[in-house]
């Protein structure tokens, strides 16, 4: 029986585990939190930090495994592809994933295929062409972000010293703030070419850099599409990217896009879900299969329309978690869990209370229920 080292041991992961002890194959996962909900789940747990690559590659090869699965967090992929050296199918190279995930190196190589993004501003606060985005080169979860609307030496400085904290190389990039929707895109990709698209609509209630509500958008405007698949692909044959994989995000603002962010590994927050219960897509699955040196599954099927909205119920600001108060009915497809009465919630994105998948009618009621939480006016939470 094959053995795999699944890189990730967050409640994001769990899908993916699912998928692999489905298949039959001996699962052990690693990861430092003896919290998280694999690491008190797998049979098979290492208490190990996997962003320390000496000891996850000494326990690969300790522990011999077949096969090298990347959970749905940057480090966990960066440390894949550090250790994997071409041995497990579906991982790229170090430098390969340093050019999608690193975003100095990712503009680089924007600039030099001329693919939509942001452009870069002189880093002099003085001749600025305001607003502006100050951000680390490789950080997640919106930390480390600021946005500057005006002329001010001191919020330009303190954004420029948080940009640096919040970056292992203390590196950071100054950019023209792009107005726009957010949108997301995930494609499977098969010979340098997108088979597979989804579109997911992505807004921000709690913290306006940290996405918290999404839902998919079965029919979005046929010249985003063309503008965010091409771009995909000519990353694809510049990179000569493998098989699997790759997520973007990006603002539309109604004309052109402009390439946010990247990676090879499923979004966190249970994404993933969003996509298959809207869709009936075998999404994880499809993820999973290349590292297991597998064709796709049902790649060219067509998919469901299921109006579905998800939603991570989070806070603004540090408090008790006693409830949730709904002010708007809605059917509740899922809830994960993920904090307790009486626990101490902390202010997004460090901390939830959990993730909501609802399920509406119609698509015309799904977007008067997403309004409605967009607005915070779905739920609150009682201390």
């Amino acid at each position: 029986m094959a053995k795999v080292l699944l890189v990730d041991t967050n409640f994001a992961s769990a899908p993916i585990y699912s998928v692999l002890k489905g298949f039959g194959y001996t699962v052990h996962v690693i990861g430092s939190n003896p919290n998280d909900t694999l690491a008190k789940s797998a049979e098979k747990y290492w208490n190990i930090d996997y962003s320390d690559t000496a000891a996850l590659s000494d326990l690969i090869e300790k522990e011999a495994f077949d096969y090298l699965v990347p959970g749905c967090t940057d480090r966990s992929y960066k440390s894949c592809a550090a250790v994997s050296q071409g041995r497990f199918p579906g991982i790229e190279s170090p430098d390969i994933e340093h050019g999608m995930h690193n975003k100095e190196k990712f503009r680089t190589i924007a600039e030099k295929l001329n693919l939509p993004i942001p452009e870069t501003q002189n880093h002099n606060s003085k001749s600025l062409d305001y607003p502006v985005i100050i951000k680390p080169v490789d950080s997640f979860s919106g930390r480390g972000i600021t946005v500057i609307k005006n002329r001010n030496k001191k919020l330009f400085d303190s954004a420029i010293e948080l940009a640096r904290k919040n970056s292992a190389t203390e590196e950071y990039l100054l950019e023209k703030f792009v107005s726009g929707e957010l949108y997301s895109h995930s494609a499977f990709l098969k010979n340098k070419r997108a088979i597979k698209n989804f579109f997911v609509k992505e807004d921000s209630t709690v913290n306006s850099f940290v996405v918290d509500t999404s839902r998919v958008i079965f029919s979005p405007p046929p010249e985003m599409q063309r503008q965010i698949i091409n771009a995909v692909e000519k990353l694809a044959r510049y990179l000569r990217l493998k098989d699997g994989l790759i997520h973007s995000q990006f603002i539309w603002d109604g004309c052109n896009i402009y390439l946010i962010d990247r990676n090879r590994r499923i979004a966190g927050d249970l994404y993933s879900q969003l996509i298959e219960l809207s869709t009936g897509h075998p999404y994880v699955e499809n993820y999973v299969r290349p590292f297991l040196d597998m064709p796709y599954k049902n790649i060219e099927d067509s998919d469901t329309r299921i109006p579905i909205m998800r939603h991570t119920v989070s806070v603004s600001k540090e408090q008790n978690f006693n409830h949730i108060s709904f002010k708007e009915s809605l059917f509740l497809e899922s809830w994960v869990a993920l904090s307790s009465a009486g626990d101490r919630i902390k202010a997004s994105p460090d901390g939830s209370v959990g993730i909501l998948f609802a399920r509406a009618k119609s698509q015309a009621e799904l977007l008067t229920l997403y309004e409605a939480t967009i607005r915070r006016q779905l739920y609150e939470v009682v201390d």
